[in-house]
């Protein structure tokens, strides 16, 4: 309890530069006494703190002191900067001049040595509006109307609890509790074609285990590749989901929604694809090939 308000009294101190006794007594509910006893008990730990007497005078810590010094490692330092470097590029104002405020204060340079866009090509502006206003909404805990397309295109309006931002397979997400299903849900970013935050608080809860339910509520499927497709199939599937065989083809076995999502991510495959399992499924991605051939053919 103590070393807390020992930390909490020095990141206070830090922010507002100058303080009195009284000020700290009343924040922390302790008596001035206290305060005095703290202040020098964080001095002999090192910490350039002092007490200025008369009317302008307070409790504050030397302008020059660097705060890492006493807290941060140099790892922990660059891991805090490129924290926020990453979240900077979506252009808000507050995350960039807290970079700059920390790497000052920290008296550290960031290495801008990666770029972090979270629009398609040629829609920065709406999407990173949109993950600003769904990130808002998480760490404040505010209700968010959205307008979203199924895999089935079929368009809704539901209200939802925005738990978290999730990043899985090179695609956005957010972790939410949905209102209308009363129960939890995870929503493509890129497929929230409208949002809108409400005056409405939330209180948040823990979702559920996504790897223990995957399972459960997908099938397990079985495809094929040519070794000309490595590349994309090292890039889509997870190592534990492959098997070369001795041909140097590529047997897959993972477990993914059957929907017209499913449809759609084989054929992006072309004639590259082979589906060993389920049996059926090779029936309807070939119905859908024919349909694709005869809306196409010369």
């Amino acid at each position: 309890m103590k070393e807390s308000r020992l930390f909490k009294i020095i990141y206070f101190i830090l922010e507002k530069g100058r303080v009195t006794a009284p000020e700290l007594a009343e924040k922390f509910e302790v008596s001035v006494r206290t305060i005095y006893r703290d202040v020098d008990v964080i001095s002999s730990a090192g910490i350039p703190i002092y007490v200025t007497t008369g009317r302008s005078g307070g409790i504050q810590i030397l302008d020059n002191y660097v705060l890492d010094k006493a807290f941060f490692s140099d790892k922990e330092k660059q891991d805090i900067l490129s924290a926020l470097q990453s979240l900077s590029v979506i252009n808000n104002t507050y995350e960039r001049e807290l970079l700059t405020k920390l790497s000052a204060l920290f008296n550290t340079h960031s290495e801008n040595w990666f770029e972090v866009d979270f629009g398609r090509w040629g829609s920065k502006t709406q999407d990173n509006a949109k993950f600003e206003l769904l990130k808002k909404a998480v760490i404040t805990h505010k209700v968010v109307n959205i307008v979203y397309v199924s895999t089935h295109f079929k368009k809704t309006t539901r209200k939802i609890h925005p738990l978290k931002l999730y990043y899985k397979s090179k695609e956005w997400y957010v972790k939410a509790y949905c209102t209308e299903k009363n129960d939890f849900r995870l929503f493509k970013i890129n497929r929230i074609i409208d949002c809108k935050l409400l005056n409405e608080d939330f209180i948040p809860v823990e979702f559920p285990d996504l790897q223990a339910t995957e399972q459960n509520a997908h099938n397990k499927i079985v495809l094929r590749f040519p070794k000309e497709m490595a590349y994309r199939v090292y890039d889509e599937f997870k190592d534990d989901e492959l098997t070369e065989h001795e041909s140097g083809d590529f047997i897959v076995a993972a477990y993914m929604p059957e929907d017209a999502w499913l449809i759609g991510y084989l054929l992006s495959f072309g004639a590259y694809v082979e589906v060993i399992e389920p049996a059926y499924l090779r029936e309807v991605l070939s119905d859908e090939a024919k349909k694709i051939y005869e809306k196409n053919k010369p």
